[in-house]
């Protein structure tokens, strides 16, 4: 701090974990900032942001205490190949395929080679839907993760968790990144929370409007359904609708029920990752988005959104384990847990982030999502 001090009427110095903390207060005439005070924050060996409305002429400055850690990329790479094989492998069921189905290693060298051969033959069929539902889950995780390097929060990179077709044709439980630093205010924790949600959209919507493209209408009535995956070995599913499904269906397709092309089921597996995430829960997006919105008054919104999912569990089970899962993942708790200067509040500037993301809750939950 010696070569910022010149600039600052006085400073306050946290260290939290693994991170340096600094929220300063800049001289009147070095506001702006002033030339001079910006060669010298340029010198600092970490993150650099200013506050605004109430708090302007502060400064946050972040910087690491230690060496970045060496990340285990091997682990993130082996769980990203084995997530998109389990979903080629679910992308084949889709078109009818049975690649879930082992080859069998019985007889010669030439039989064993042709069982193998067949089976990659089929298990290539997935490969589209593979590639859309894992750009959508890579595009959400990135977005938390660009989000938090931007604010010197030490983030891992996505671990993907592959899934067993046999359990989940869409061959995934998702992704996710760990948080290894606190959150300082509530602007980090809007910017971080909000960006999944928002890039991976961006991508669902983009497979959902290509998928339903190429998907087959049949005339209404046929099923009981404005959507359905035809599984050639399974089950018809019967799928919900989403405000943003509806309104791309009906702006695309017209009247009718869509068999969807395994695009289309990527963009829709996308929507319900985009809800389930900003359902404002405890350590949810939803839950981020709602205390930098309003602070500690999110436990409230928490406990109806919680309320809500136990009603909607009477005509929709999963919702019961997703409202469990959530309060494993909030340690117990439906409240949001505080960040380190929870008096800050959030800038103007970032409301409209917050309101959107609130807008894109609306627009992609689908109330009663899958049935038979």
């Amino acid at each position: 701090m010696t070569s910022l001090a010149p600039f600052l009427a006085f400073w306050r110095t946290t260290v939290a974990r693994d991170r340096e903390i600094v929220e300063a207060v800049v001289l009147p005439e070095h506001r702006g900032p002033s030339p001079d005070l910006r060669r010298a924050l340029d010198t600092w060996p970490g993150v650099v942001y200013w506050a605004s409305g109430a708090d302007a002429g502060r400064l946050v400055l972040v910087r690491a205490l230690a060496a970045a850690q060496r990340e285990r990329w091997w682990l993130h790479i082996a769980l990203f190949l084995v997530t998109f094989v389990t979903a080629q492998l679910g992308g084949a069921i889709l078109l009818g395929g049975s690649a879930h189905t082992l080859p069998s290693l019985q007889g010669g060298w030439s039989a064993i080679a042709g069982n193998v051969a067949a089976w990659l033959q089929e298990s290539v069929i997935g490969l589209p839907f593979a590639m859309a539902l894992l750009a959508i889950l890579l595009a959400h995780e990135m977005g938390h993760y660009l989000a938090a390097k931007r604010y010197g929060i030490n983030a891992s990179p996505p671990y993907f968790l592959p899934a067993p077709v046999e359990f989940n044709f869409a061959g995934t439980f998702g992704a996710f990144i760990r948080l290894r630093s606190p959150v300082v205010d509530r602007r980090q924790l809007m910017d971080v929370g909000a960006a999944g949600p928002l890039v991976g959209f961006g991508v669902a919507l983009l497979m959902l409007v290509v998928g339903f493209q190429q998907s087959l209408l049949v005339p209404p009535g046929t099923y009981d359904a404005p959507m359905v995956i035809e599984l050639a070995r399974g089950p018809t599913w019967l799928l919900g609708d989403s405000l943003v499904t509806w309104g791309v269906r009906d702006l695309l397709v017209g009247e009718g029920t869509l068999v969807l092309h395994p695009l289309a089921v990527a963009g829709w597996i996308g929507m319900l990752v985009t809800a389930l995430n900003l359902v404002p829960l405890g350590q949810l997006d939803g839950g981020h988005i709602l205390y930098a919105l309003f602070g500690e008054r999110q436990r409230h919104v928490g406990v109806l959104a919680f309320i809500g999912l136990l009603v909607l569990g009477r005509w929709y089970w999963p919702w019961w384990i997703w409202a469990a899962l959530t309060l494993v993942l909030g340690g117990g708790r439906l409240a949001h847990p505080r960040v380190l200067e929870r008096m800050r509040p959030l800038p103007l500037s970032r409301v409209p982030i917050g309101l959107a993301s609130i807008a894109l809750f609306a627009i992609t939950f689908a109330p009663i999502p899958l049935s038979f």
